[in-house]
This record gives C-alpha cells, sequence and structure tokens, in this order.
C-alpha cells in the first residue's frame, strides 16, 4: 500500500495542470493562423531564479512604479510550478499582410522591416494579431487551470523578467503561477 502526502499529490497536480494548460495555448484559435505561440513550464530552482530576476527588475523601477516585482517575486516564491506564454511581434510566414496600421505602421512590412527594437521590459514593435493571439491563449490556458481548480493568476511581472533571463525566445512574454492551497494565493494582496 502506498500513501501520498497531501503537498506531494497538489505539486503533482499543480505540474500536470500546467503541462495541459500549455497544450490548451497552444491549440488556442489564432487570429490569423500564423502559430508563433510559445510556452515553458519552470519549477524547482527556476522558480528561485526567476522570483530574484524579478526582485532585480522592481529595483530598476523608481518611484513612482508601484513595488509589484516585489510582491509578485512573493507569490512566484509560494507556487508550486509557472507556466511562460509568449508570442513573436510579428509571424514569420506572413504571405498575405493586412496593412491594417494598428502597429503604428501603414504597412506590414514596414512593420517587419522596424523588428526588433528593445524597450524595458519587451521587445516591440508589435504586431495587433500577435497581441491578440497571446490574450487568446492565455485566456484559453487559465480558464483550464479555473475549471480545474487550480489558482493562477496571469503576471506580467513574470514575463519581464523572464524576458530579462532570455528563458523564452519570445518578444511579450506572461508569466502563470500555479498554487493548490486552502486559500488563493494571488488574491487579498498587499
Amino acid at each position: 500500500m502506498a500513501q501520498y502526502e497531501s503537498a506531494e499529490i497538489e505539486k503533482d497536480v499543480a505540474m500536470m495542470v500546467a503541462a495541459m494548460m500549455a497544450v490548451s495555448a497552444r491549440t488556442a484559435p489564432k487570429t490569423r493562423g500564423l502559430d508563433a505561440v510559445k510556452t515553458m513550464l519552470l519549477d524547482g530552482d527556476d522558480i528561485e531564479l526567476l522570483a530574484e530576476a524579478m526582485e532585480a527588475k522592481g529595483q530598476e523601477k523608481k518611484a513612482p512604479f508601484p513595488p509589484i516585482f516585489p510582491r509578485d517575486a512573493a507569490n512566484v516564491r509560494k507556487s508550486a510550478c509557472i507556466l511562460l506564454v509568449g508570442v513573436t511581434g510579428a509571424p514569420k510566414g506572413m504571405s498575405k499582410p493586412l496593412n491594417c496600421g494598428a502597429c503604428g505602421y501603414e504597412t506590414c512590412e514596414q512593420l517587419m522591416g522596424e523588428r526588433v527594437r528593445q524597450g524595458n521590459d519587451f521587445n516591440g514593435p508589435v504586431c495587433i494579431f500577435q497581441a491578440i493571439d497571446l490574450g487568446i491563449a492565455l485566456g484559453s490556458a487559465v480558464k483550464l487551470a479555473g475549471d480545474l481548480n487550480v489558482d493562477n493568476r496571469i503576471m506580467y511581472t513574470i514575463g519581464a523578467a523572464a524576458k530579462q533571463l532570455n528563458l523564452l525566445d519570445s518578444d511579450v512574454i506572461m508569466g502563470i503561477p500555479m498554487s493548490v492551497a486552502g486559500k488563493n494565493i494571488y488574491f487579498d494582496r498587499s
């Protein structure tokens, strides 16, 4: 007979759900059918590495910027695992440009010619359809986690630190920490 402590079960379930979330993000609908969504799952020592990078990133930000990076780093340290979801700023293989102008350029060709400029946290400019695809992928992933009762929250701060650490080959990254606890650790935060 085998016995499993709740902490071990909860960690295993969080990892399993995070893997399923990565699949959900991958298979989420794409606005133009051009897939540039990438995912990565972090646990163990990589969580501490990420939390330290978040705190360092918070030190770079000057007042009146709220101290969200250290606050979120504390949440990350309490998390079972972290799912990173990112996109590139412009899709490769765009054979039929829309030239919608939402990126700030008149044509998709101009957008592609300007790529890539490194910003404070992410690279730009970003095609509006890539940004929408990231939102759809994130929504699909967190909905699945919610349906399976695993607490999570989409965090910009995780993505900014992950980008600085070059953890995912994407221009814009968001992070989703996962927790299984008696109370959701990502809300009611100071």
